[in-house]
This record gives structure tokens, C-alpha cells and sequence, in this order.
């Protein structure tokens, strides 16, 4: 699959640069059609350790406390996620539910709530009585309330992008891996895609670095920053309480603390980790690499107290990453005369819109109109 031959040039109709969470569902989408010659080019291997899409798992939602303006793109990437396990022949979206667990009137639950309103959704609500008898994995308080996404779950990361890579392939795409692209620019009605080992031509380019995005556009330092993300996997005591047959993903507010995670997918370890725990860098090669052990401490016993089953030492921990914008709103914008996408700082919260937002990169590079994009995604918003 992945094209190792000379290092010779290539002419293509679009070059994607950056094949992890948002540059494979680019790729995959826009092969699919089966009309453009598109070319996939990624710094590290098919799938590696290095990107955002890292930790064996991520929460799927569409009731959003982020906002109702992203109901109708996570709508739109649920079915396409089905498309993908359809062409892979892979479960990769685990439709076990979400549980938001809040209290009335904060906004995490309030715009879960409108979400559901707006849109209709299938779900279910909960008061703390009903959440101590349907979830006794969770410790609640008596004002807490749930709220349970029927479409929500947990999804495979690396398995969703290595599967997305692989049915461009098949789709007809040309993959270039370990091959660091060093410039983009544009070209007569074009443009040039110059890595350490080639140029590559095109008439359309879909730019999707992550958190190495400032790199290629220097536009972008002033909007985004790098925010190094913990994840942490804890083993409970009782293991068949945390099954995703009895257990949904879930999302926790408690005040200052916020807590997420996901049923047990390796068969002996719970994953209950704090959305962040570090101060943001400037730079991917800024971010730390370690937990220090009193963070580690006061990670496991929030853990413990919101899941008293769970041993409060970390069975294993990593340290992940994330381009960020202040308002957490991506960036997806159509520069150099409308040739180039750049698709950024999803803050977090991209990998669930990630097929979505590949769709929008096939009707960029196809001149259709994308009913899924808002003028305040572009580069300009961001800069005023």
C-alpha cells in the first residue's frame, strides 16, 4: 500500500500533507469518489505514537456540550463512520451511549440538554437516585443529574485511521510515508508541494499537520497553541462492572474538575483521565513526556472519589497533544486563492468530526459548496 519506490516527482489532481486524524479521513474521502488523482503524504509511519489520535480509545457524542452548531457536522461523521466500518470491516465506533454527569443549569448539561432539544436525539435522562441504581460505577452527588447520548460511544483511534489510509489505498490514492514535507506553495493555478525527497504538483492541497500545523503556515502561530493532554488507565476491582455492555463512555463536571473516559477495552484497565493537566507549549517538541508523581497522585485519587472501584495508582499513563484555539472553534480555511485547506486546532474535540470534516476536504477540492462549514471556521475570524 504504501508507495516506497524511487523518490521520483509526482503530478497529481490534490496532495493531502498530514495523514493522522483528519489527513486519513481527507484522503479516504476525497479517493472514494474515484475521480481525482490524490496523493497522501505523512512524516511518520501509516500509524505511530507520535500524533493526537493516540490512547486506544476516544468519546463519541452528539449531544454537545461544546455547542449546537456542531450537531449537524457530528451527525453528518456518525454515518460516515458507518461508511468507513463498511469499507474496512472493522467495528470502529463502539455505539455503547455517552453519560454527561452534571448538575442542573451548569452549562456542560444545559447545552447537552439543547442539543438533544434542537435536534431531536435519542437519549435518556437521569436524576441522582437513577444514576446510584443504573451507574453504580459512579459516585454521585444528590444533585448530580445524567444525561445518556443513545448515538454516543467510544471509538478505536488508531485502527480508524489506519483503516481510513488503508481504503484511500484502495480507493487509488498514492501514500507517502516517512517523508516530512518542507514547503507549500502556490504555483500558476496550482500547487508546489516540496517534501526531502520529491515535488509534488497538484491543483489542490489539503493541509492537516495537527499540532505541527504552525510549521507550514506561519499565519497560524497566532492563533494556535500546543496543549499537552494525560491520559490515564486505572484497574478496577471489580472488572465486569466496567464492560461496554454495562459501562458508557462518559464525561464528569464537578465544579473545576473534569474528568472523561471509557469502558474497559483491554480487558483489565479503565480509562478515567482530566481533560487537561498541563500548561499549553508553543511547540509539538515542547511537550512533556512524563506525569510527575504528585500530578499522577492527584489524578488517581479524583479517579478514586469519582469511581470508588478503581485502584488510584495509574496501571499506565501517557502524555498526548493537541492544537488548540482560544475559543476551541477549529480552523478550516481555504488560503493561497483558494487552492489550499488547512484543517487546525480542533482543540480536543475533532476526532469524533473528523470523517465529517474529510467529507468537507472532498467538496473543497471538488468546488461544492459544504452546508457543514461556518464563517467563523476561517483563518480571518480567528486572526480579528
Amino acid at each position: 500500500m504504501t508507495e516506497q519506490s524511487e523518490a521520483s516527482d509526482i503530478d497529481a489532481d490534490v496532495v493531502v500533507v498530514g495523514l493522522g486524524t483528519m489527513g486519513s479521513m481527507a484522503l479516504w474521502r476525497i479517493a472514494r469518489r474515484r475521480n481525482l488523482r490524490v496523493v497522501g503524504v505523512e512524516q511518520y509511519g501509516l500509524v505511530h505514537s507520535h500524533g493526537s489520535f493516540t490512547g486506544e480509545s476516544r468519546v463519541f457524542r452528539t449531544a454537545y456540550h461544546e455547542g449546537t452548531r456542531y450537531v449537524p457536522l457530528l451527525l453528518s461523521a456518525r454515518d460516515i463512520w458507518h461508511e468507513l466500518e463498511a469499507d474496512s470491516g472493522r467495528q470502529l465506533l463502539l455505539e455503547v451511549g455517552t453519560l454527561t454527569i452534571g448538575h442542573a443549569g451548569e452549562p456542560a448539561v444545559e447545552n447537552v440538554l439543547a442539543s438533544i432539544r434542537e435536534y431531536e436525539l435519542p437519549h435518556q435522562v437521569f436524576d441522582a437516585k437513577e444514576l446510584r441504581s443504573s451507574y453504580p460505577q459512579h459516585s454521585v452527588g444528590d444533585d448530580a443529574m445524567g444525561v445518556l447520548d443513545l448515538y454516543g460511544g467510544g471509538m478505536r483511534p488508531e485502527l480508524s485511521v489506519f483503516s481510513a489510509i488503508e481504503s484511500a489505498a484502495a480507493n487509488g490514492a498514492t501514500v507517502l510515508d516517512h517523508e516530512t514535507v518542507l514547503n507549500v506553495e502556490a504555483d500558476g493555478s496550482g500547487v508546489v508541494v516540496t517534501t526531502e525527497r520529491r515535488v509534488i504538483r497538484a491543483k489542490r492541497a489539503v493541509i492537516a499537520q495537527g499540532s505541527w500545523a504552525r510549521r507550514l503556515n506561519p499565519d497560524l502561530a497566532a492563533v494556535l497553541t500546543v496543549q499537552p493532554l494525560p491520559l490515564t488507565w486505572f484497574m478496577p476491582h471489580h472488572l465486569e462492572l466496567f464492560t461496554p455492555d454495562r459501562f458508557p463512555a462518559f464525561i464528569r463536571d464537578e465544579g473545576p474538575v473534569h474528568f472523561f473516559g471509557a469502558p474497559s477495552l483491554d480487558g483489565y484497565s479503565v480509562k478515567v483521565t482530566p481533560r487537561r493537566f498541563h500548561d499549553p507549549v508553543a511547540d509539538v517538541d515542547e511537550v512533556p513526556k512524563t506525569i510527575s508523581a504528585e500530578k499522577l497522585s492527584e489524578i488517581g485519587h479524583l479517579a478514586q472519589e469519582f469511581f470508588p472501584d478503581l485502584n488510584p495508582e495509574p496501571v499506565h499513563w501517557s502524555v498526548h497533544h493537541d492544537a488548540f484555539t482560544a475559543d476551541k472553534v477549529p480552523v478550516i480555511d481555504a488560503g493561497l486563492d483558494g487552492r489550499v485547506l488547512t484543517l487546525a486546532g480542533f482543540s480536543g474535540h475533532g476526532f469524533k468530526l473528523a470523517p465529517g470534516v474529510g467529507e468537507i476536504a472532498a467538496q473543497f477540492v471538488n468546488d461544492e459548496e459544504s452546508p457543514l462549514l461556518a464563517s467563523d471556521y476561517s483563518l480571518a475570524a480567528h486572526l480579528r
